[in-house]
């Protein structure tokens, strides 16, 4: 595989995993009660979507004029996120965080498998920044869920 092809490869495969947080975080905005959280899943969901849309210039830019623009079927990713569904629907905030936690730690793996990959230094500085932001979101979460466990 050329390294074109192997970097659009790691970049849709990234667009995918931002795709199932977007979802994700969309469907906890709307099972909690709480303005502030419903802020926060939104911010984040907001978040993926403009990442997204970043790493899909990039594979524009590499020679793929159809870059990935969904979330995944199949994966741990897809499946934290239907959690949340069921999590949503009895409205528990502490479920609703531990799944949408579950789902950042398949993002930062994510993230961490795609910085392993030979990447062009303007390509790896983008996911870099990101990377660094998806960590603190995923972090934000889990102190919200520990939070939600104390109470």
């Amino acid at each position: 595989m050329s390294q074109n092809k192997e970097i659009i490869s790691t970049l849709n495969d990234l667009i995918e995993t931002l795709k199932d947080g977007q979802e994700g975080f969309k469907q906890s905005a709307s099972g909690v009660d709480d303005t502030q959280l419903k802020s926060t899943f939104d911010q984040l969901s907001l978040q993926r979507s403009k990442f997204a849309g970043e790493l899909q210039a990039e594979v524009v830019k590499l020679g793929e004029p159809d870059p990935e623009d969904s979330s995944s079927v199949t994966g741990a990713m897809h499946r934290t996120w239907i959690n949340i569904k069921s999590a949503v629907t009895n409205r528990d905030r502490h479920a609703i965080l531990a799944e949408a936690e579950r789902g950042e730690d398949s993002a930062v793996a994510a993230y961490k498998k795609a910085l392993e990959k030979d990447l062009s230094a303007p390509i790896k500085d983008i996911v870099m920044r990101q990377q660094t932001e998806v960590k603190a979101g995923h972090d934000k979460i889990r102190a919200l869920r520990d939070a939600a466990a104390q109470k």
